[in-house]
């Protein structure tokens, strides 16, 4: 598994976490099972391949620093989707920027060109292209302003 697949994994769990009653710790503890990785394989290639050590660490990272940093990625969402209520934005796309924000701002041993990259790549697959321009346009405003020095 590669960093891109555990990114989108990451993804899909930080959608999960906003409509489920369960903790970020929970989910992740379950998800990341491999007897829950070999039930999905057959029906999506994302599951193929369970995490090693490492990737389910990263994956882990992700979704519990989304879950704790909420509001905050939240925030930031709101400020740069202008003239858009957060209400009106879907939940994958949420959890596409979420995601993508907090390494940005919590893991900087990955490029900010490189998250932002993903993200857009990522959002392809599940969202309108109307809505990759709108993630894609929020995540660009988020890095100028937030993160200057990238």
């Amino acid at each position: 598994m590669v960093r891109n697949v555990a990114r989108e994994i990451a993804v899909r769990l930080a959608y999960e976490l906003s409509f489920s009653d369960e903790t970020a710790q929970e989910l992740l503890d379950r998800r990341l099972a491999a007897d829950n990785f070999a039930s999905l394989a057959e029906e999506d290639t994302l599951y193929v391949e369970a995490p090693n050590e490492k990737q389910a660490a990263y994956i882990r990272r992700l979704v519990t620093g989304v879950s704790e940093h909420a509001a905050e990625l939240d925030g930031y969402i709101s400020k740069y989707a202008q003239g858009w209520s957060f209400a009106r934005i879907p939940l994958v796309a949420s959890a596409v920027m979420r995601v993508c924000m907090y390494e940005i701002m919590y893991m900087p041993d990955i490029p900010t060109g490189a998250a932002i990259n993903e993200a857009v790549e990522i959002a392809k697959k599940y969202e309108t292209p109307e809505t990759v321009k709108f993630i894609n346009g929020i995540l660009g405003s988020f890095a100028r302003q937030e993160c200057p020095q990238e």
